[in-house]
């Protein structure tokens, strides 16, 4: 796995041949922070990574110059490795990996994020909750963004605060927001 973009750009990390996440396709992160250099200002924005697998995502954030990063995994192996990458990049100023179960972080956090992006196992028996339990927390600030990144099984399309898909081969990401209330 090698970071994409920005100032760790070409660094490789490597979580071993026995590692079940699967990190996001690089073509699929380029494209992925295509879209977000054009929405988001990375120095000034809080970002959680649910389900962070093997942090890719986080780390390009971070290489991107976001200075407030929150990983959230469940697996002791993923984590240990997470937490290893945020020693080797030298980045425990700006980002910190909590151990723990997603849906359960969401229920308890209380601190809200501009960016917040989803990785769950694409079979993952509760992936259809995921969007609604993080609009009826208060996670996601009002004017916040959350990607989720699933197979092509899964459709948001219906869901009440869904904007757009976009699909990078077996890589779907689908983006939400709040709706803009008229003063």
């Amino acid at each position: 796995m090698r970071i994409i973009g920005g100032q760790f750009r070409g660094k490789q990390l490597n979580p071993g041949k026995k590692f079940k996440a699967r990190p996001t396709t690089d073509f699929a992160r380029e494209s992925l922070f295509n879209i977000l250099r054009n929405r988001v200002d990375f120095e000034e924005i809080t970002f959680l990574d649910l389900f962070g697998g093997t942090g890719a995502i986080s780390y390009e954030m971070a290489s991107h110059g976001c200075r407030d990063i929150t990983i959230v995994e469940k697996d002791s192996k993923h984590f240990s490795f997470i937490r290893e990458c945020i020693e080797e990049l030298k980045i425990s100023r700006i980002a910190s990996a909590v151990r723990g179960d997603v849906f359960r972080f969401i229920e308890s956090s209380r601190r809200s994020y501009d960016l917040i992006f989803a990785d769950p196992p694409y079979d993952l028996e509760k992936i259809n909750e995921i969007p609604e339990k993080i609009f009826s927390s208060s996670l996601l600030k009002e004017d916040g963004l959350l990607i989720v990144e699933h197979g092509k099984k899964t459709d948001y399309s219906t869901h009440p605060n869904f904007k757009e898909l976009r699909k990078y081969g077996s890589v779907h990401f689908s983006f939400f927001s709040y709706e803009k209330q008229d003063d």
